[in-house]
């Protein structure tokens, strides 16, 4: 009998082997599953970042093409500020020009119309004049008087 023990336990440890041989070829398989998931999970990711990637660029791109069109259109805006400025400075000198030379003019001609003005173009337009009278006790060579 004890070489049927023996059989039969090493039968028993067969079995058990069998079974967790079995046990171990599923856990294998299931990783092995696990793994070719992950590894087309990890393929549609990179996928993705990738494509992300291409989406950024491309906006990146067009914010900088924006930003070079706002600092140009910037630039044209302020030279044509400056360029207007300039012309209403101009303008203005013009003006004041204009506004300084009817002033000198109605001071000319306030001055000519005033009464010391008028005095004093008398005296400087109408010489004086020296009149001459003839007395009259004056006796004439003829004798006649």
């Amino acid at each position: 009998m004890p070489e049927r023990d023996g059989h039969q336990r090493k039968m028993e440890n067969t079995n058990v082997n069998s079974a967790i041989l079995e046990r171990v070829e599923r856990v294998v398989e299931a990783l092995q599953d696990n793994s070719i998931k992950m590894g087309e999970l990890l393929a549609v990711h990179n996928e993705k970042l990738d494509k992300q990637d291409r989406i950024d660029a491309v906006l990146f791109e067009k914010i900088e093409s924006l930003h070079r069109e706002v600092n140009r259109s910037t630039a044209e805006i302020k030279a044509g500020c400056e360029r207007d400025i300039r012309k209403v400075d101009d303008r203005l000198r013009l003006m004041e020009k204009k506004m300084w030379s009817i002033f000198g003019a109605l001071s000319i001609i306030s001055f000519i119309v005033s009464p010391i003005g008028q005095r004093i173009l008398r005296s400087a337009l109408t010489p004086d004049v020296q009149t001459s009278i003839i007395p009259s006790g004056i006796m004439l060579v003829d004798g006649s008087s």
